[in-house]
């Protein structure tokens, strides 16, 4: 729940008043009861509520309602005389976006055009992150949620569908588990008819992206791009110097051997930068 005040002109800072008169206006008669006492308004209960200060959408240019919280409240002849601090965490909502918002904040059309202190059973935190948490891109060739949704304990290899590469994935998920954490690469999921769309859900979902850079398949410098392109950690590994392709060749990288001893210190220097990366 929260309080929504709106007044016919710009809020002061910090300290302001609003017609007495026009409390509980567009509020449900069960909020009016629930922050009512003998008649008049509780407010101990009401400065306990968030509250959206909105002045009136009318004349020329965009408003900005902020988040707050009231601090004292006192009755000044006509007025209620009221003390606020805005939530200097959270940006200045404009007007049009609070528009497009209003009905999950069980905010009527109108109302940000009349001066009033209404009671909402909303959560607005709730519709504020949903709805002004900026969007990403979407790109064409396939398709983003629209906010990130990392998993802490994920960890994805992109190398080449080949079974010459099965015993250098076995050895990485064991170095993962041995951190609490754990491995996936695409061909472990089938949850998309198109195979990029299930790497790339990987890549997003996950904390650190491992790729393989052996014989520089094309398909993996593709997917390196994308995990720096969403800002993943990225750990390239190889066989050979020489696969690290000029662009990548500033970054750091694991060399090692593909045999039993080559791939034992392999998991010994990625179990290192691993227990950093989740401490």
């Amino acid at each position: 729940m929260f309080n929504l005040l709106v007044k016919y002109s710009a809020w002061a800072e910090g300290r302001d008043t609003l017609l007495a008169s026009r409390i509980f206006e567009q509020t449900d008669k069960a909020l009016i009861d629930r922050f009512s006492t003998n008649g008049q308004p509780d407010f101990a209960a009401l400065l306990a509520l968030p509250s959206l200060f909105v002045e009136e959408t009318s004349g020329h240019g965009d408003k900005i309602a902020r988040i707050g919280k009231i601090t004292r409240v006192g009755r000044s002849g006509r007025d209620f005389a009221l003390e606020y601090n805005y939530d200097g965490g959270i940006s200045g909502i404009k007007n049009s976006v609070l528009q497009e918002i209003a009905p999950e904040l069980n905010i009527n059309d109108y109302e940000l055009s009349r001066t009033h202190w209404a009671v909402k059973d909303a959560d607005i935190y709730l519709a504020l992150l949903r709805n002004l948490q900026p969007r990403r891109a979407q790109p064409r060739v396939f398709q983003l949620p629209e906010h990130e949704n990392i998993e802490p304990s994920l960890i994805s290899v992109m190398m080449p569908f080949d079974a010459r590469f099965d015993a250098v994935y076995a050895a990485l998920r064991q170095t993962a588990e041995a951190v609490g954490l754990r491995c996936q690469r695409a061909d472990d999921i089938w949850e998309n008819p198109v195979v990029i769309q299930d790497v790339v859900s990987l890549i997003d979902r996950s904390r650190v992206v491992i790729c393989d850079c052996t014989g520089r398949n094309p398909n993996v410098f593709y997917e390196v791009g994308i995990a720096h392109t969403l800002g993943r950690e990225v750990i390239l590994i190889t066989q050979a110097h020489a696969d690290i392709p000029f662009d990548l060749r500033h970054l750091r990288y694991v060399h090692y051997l593909d045999n039993g001893e080559g791939l034992a210190a392999l998991c010994d220097r990625l179990q290192t930068r691993l227990s950093d990366l989740v401490a």
